[in-house]
């Protein structure tokens, strides 16, 4: 199993709870240290590769697969869990905090995607694992570019999921609430800056621990799609967005959203 975003938050969360399944894990994120240190947690009930990879640099993610070519070969499950949110209102934002955005939650994950795809044929069998989130499910305030790259990759994936519907290849999309991490301190701001707060949403929020719970049991169950989280952000808005769009409508541009 490869987890992007393996060193902290649910990406760590995820890799514990293989761990203790048994998987043999490859963690890959950005900062060498964090994955170090994980690994030396793992290591002990699991075996652990490191590959540190930026999403952003996507003719560097072709050249760090190759150059791991026989370790990625073997992977059965990509969790696509690496990325980055936002806090900023849309007419404050400059453009290139959009791109950002894009290119590592979408276009770096697409790309990464279809590198482990032409592997995944081969043996005509895999799972795409993508951490999307309730906001690609509806846009939230202050997160146009984070919910506009989220959408993204559901377009992206369902269609893939068509694609390859008669083949061994399988897709669960995975849409979070409020999770107790450090995504909102590590979100964009306007200007590209990190927010740097700890959302109140994100402090009450269920901890990553048990949303690894909850998507190991999707895996296994080879769910298309599962939300988890708090009841109020997650089932109940993407029922009332669903059924009853202009009062859903009318009730997100009216809450305080942070």
């Amino acid at each position: 199993m490869w987890i992007t975003g393996g060193g902290t938050g649910i990406g760590l969360a995820l890799a514990r709870a293989f761990a203790h399944e048994g998987a043999q894990l490859i963690l890959s994120g950005r900062n060498l240290s964090r994955l170090e240190t994980a690994k030396q947690e793992i290591s002990a009930n699991s075996k652990v590769d490191i590959i540190r990879i930026d999403l952003e640099d996507h003719d560097g993610i072709e050249k760090v697969f190759n150059e791991n070519i026989d370790l990625v070969t073997d992977v059965d499950i990509l969790v696509n869990n690496a990325g980055i949110s936002q806090r900023s209102l849309a007419h404050d934002t400059q453009f290139e905090v959009y791109k950002k955005l894009i290119d590592i939650n979408y276009l770096g994950t697409v790309r990464l995607s279809l590198l482990m795809l032409y592997q995944f044929k081969k043996k005509n069998t895999g799972h795409f694992v993508v951490m999307s989130s309730s906001a690609g499910k509806f846009g939230v305030p202050q997160r146009t570019g984070y919910s506009g790259s989220k959408f993204a990759l559901h377009g992206f994936f369902e269609a893939m999921r068509a694609e390859q519907h008669e083949s061994g290849i399988n897709i669960t999309m995975v849409c979070p609430g409020f999770i107790n991490t450090d995504i909102s301190k590590n979100a964009l701001s306007a200007d590209g800056s990190k927010h740097g707060i700890l959302d109140d949403g994100q402090k009450k929020g269920m901890s990553p621990e048990k949303m690894a719970v909850a998507v190991l049991a999707a895996i296994k169950s080879n769910k298309a799609e599962i939300l988890v989280g708090g009841f109020k952000e997650t089932k109940m808005a993407v029922w009332m967005s669903r059924f009853f769009p202009s009062v859903f409508r009318n009730m997100i541009a009216k809450m305080k959203v942070t």
